[in-house]
C-alpha cells in the first residue's frame, strides 16, 4: 500500500509540473502576441457581457445605441412594396431642379440621386447629421405632412451663392452658433423652389399643392409621423462647382396612401386590367361592322301544333293597322320605333325614335 501511495505521490507531482510548465507556455505566447490557445476559446462569459449581448443593460449610463438581439429585431424593417411611379416622380424632380436651381443661383448645378429606400420614420430622425435645417410642408389634396432636410454644406452654399460669393472657393462654415434670420430666409426660398418642382413633378400623376408649414433645427420638433411608421426617403447631391450638400425629401407612407394605386402603376397612365389602345382598336372596328336589322310588323302567339301545321301557301294575317309604329331590333334587343311606309316598289321605314337601351346584368351589378 505504501508502495502504491507513493506512485501516486509521484504522479500528482508530474501532473502539477506540466500543467505548471503549459501555463508557463501559454503565457510566453500571449506576451509574444501569438494566437490564443483552445482554454482561452472557451472562456465562459460573465453576467454583464451577457446582458449587453442580449440588450438587457439598461441602467443610466447605457448609450443610446442598442445592441445585441434587440438591436437586430428593431433594425428588422419590414420589406414595404415597391412604388415604380414614384420612382419617375423623382427622376422628373431632379430634371426640373437642375433648370430651376440653375435660374435661382445663377451658378451651374449638377443634381444626382443617391439612394431612394423605404425606412422608419424614428430611424430617420435617429440619422440626421446635425446641424441641418428640417423643412414641414404640407399635402393640401393628401392633408398630411412631408419633410425636405437640408444639410449645414448645402445651407453654407446656397447662403454664398445667393450673397455673391467667388467661383472657385469653399463656403465658409461657421460651426457652433445657430443659423441667423438671413440664413433661414434664403433656405426658405430654396424649399418654396423644390417645392414648386415638386409639385410639378406630380402633376402627370396627379394634381397637388406643396405648401410650407415650417422650419426647424432640432428633429424632435419635426415629427410628423410616428417613429415606427415606414416612409420613403430620397436622398439627393447637389453640386454647384466646388460648393455643394445633400438635400433630402422625405414622405411618409400615410402620406402616399391617396395615391398608392397610381403610385403602384409601371408606367404612367397604366390602367389595371385594361389597354386603351386595344379598346380603341375595338371600337373603331365595330363601327364599321355589319349589323342586321329586322322590321317586327307584329308578334303573334299560337300553339305549337298550329306552327306545326303550316305548310306551303298558308298566309298569316297581320293585325298592325297601316301606319301604326313597328319596331327595330338587332337581336333581341330593341333600338329603334319607326314608320312603316313604301319607297317605289319596296317597303321602306322610317326611324322616329331611339329607344334606350336596357342595362346589361353587369352593369345591374355594378
Amino acid at each position: 500500500m505504501s508502495g502504491e501511495a507513493g506512485e501516486g505521490e509521484n504522479q500528482e507531482d508530474l501532473a502539477a509540473a506540466w500543467g505548471a510548465a503549459l501555463d508557463q507556455e501559454q503565457g510566453g505566447k500571449g506576451a509574444e502576441g501569438e494566437a490564443p490557445t483552445s482554454g482561452e476559446a472557451t472562456r465562459v462569459l460573465n453576467q454583464a457581457e451577457i446582458d449587453s449581448l442580449l440588450g438587457f443593460d439598461a441602467g443610466p449610463s447605457r448609450e443610446s445605441a442598442m445592441s445585441g438581439i434587440e438591436r437586430i429585431i428593431s433594425s428588422g424593417l419590414v420589406a414595404y412594396e415597391r412604388l415604380p411611379m414614384l420612382e419617375i416622380v423623382f427622376d422628373r424632380l431632379v430634371r426640373l431642379m437642375t433648370t430651376t436651381l440653375r435660374n435661382f443661383t445663377s451658378d451651374n448645378v449638377e443634381i444626382s440621386i443617391d439612394v431612394m429606400a423605404s425606412q422608419r420614420f424614428g430611424d430617420y430622425l435617429n440619422s440626421i447629421p446635425l446641424p441641418a435645417m428640417l423643412a414641414v410642408f404640407r399635402a393640401e389634396q393628401w392633408d398630411n405632412y412631408g419633410l425636405i432636410v437640408v444639410d449645414s454644406a448645402l445651407i453654407y452654399s446656397v447662403v454664398d451663392v445667393l450673397l455673391g460669393g467667388r467661383r472657385g472657393t469653399a463656403a465658409m462654415r461657421i460651426e457652433g452658433r445657430p443659423y441667423t434670420t438671413i440664413e433661414r430666409t434664403l433656405v426658405e426660398r430654396l424649399i418654396g423652389v423644390v417645392l414648386g418642382d415638386l409639385k410639378a413633378a406630380f402633376e402627370p400623376l396627379c394634381e397637388v399643392d406643396f405648401r410650407f408649414d415650417r422650419l426647424e433645427v432640432n428633429p424632435r420638433f419635426a415629427a410628423i409621423s410616428r417613429l415606427s411608421n415606414a416612409a420613403v426617403v430620397s436622398r439627393m447631391r447637389i453640386e454647384m462647382e466646388d460648393r455643394g450638400g445633400r438635400l433630402e425629401v422625405l414622405l411618409p407612407y400615410a402620406t402616399l396612401e391617396p395615391v398608392r394605386e397610381l403610385l403602384l402603376q409601371q408606367f404612367m397612365g397604366e390602367r389595371f386590367g385594361r389597354d386603351s389602345i386595344w379598346e380603341t382598336h375595338l371600337a373603331e372596328e365595330l363601327r364599321q361592322t355589319d349589323v342586321a336589322l329586322d322590321v317586327v310588323l307584329d308578334q303573334q302567339v299560337m300553339p305549337l301544333s298550329q306552327v306545326l301545321g303550316l305548310r306551303v301557301g298558308d298566309r298569316i294575317l297581320l293585325s298592325t293597322p297601316p301606319g301604326a309604329p313597328v319596331s327595330l331590333r338587332c337581336g333581341d334587343v330593341a333600338l329603334f320605333e319607326a314608320e312603316l311606309g313604301r319607297r317605289e316598289s319596296r317597303l321602306a321605314v322610317r326611324i322616329d325614335k331611339v329607344r334606350p337601351v336596357p342595362p346589361t346584368p353587369t352593369e345591374d351589378a355594378a
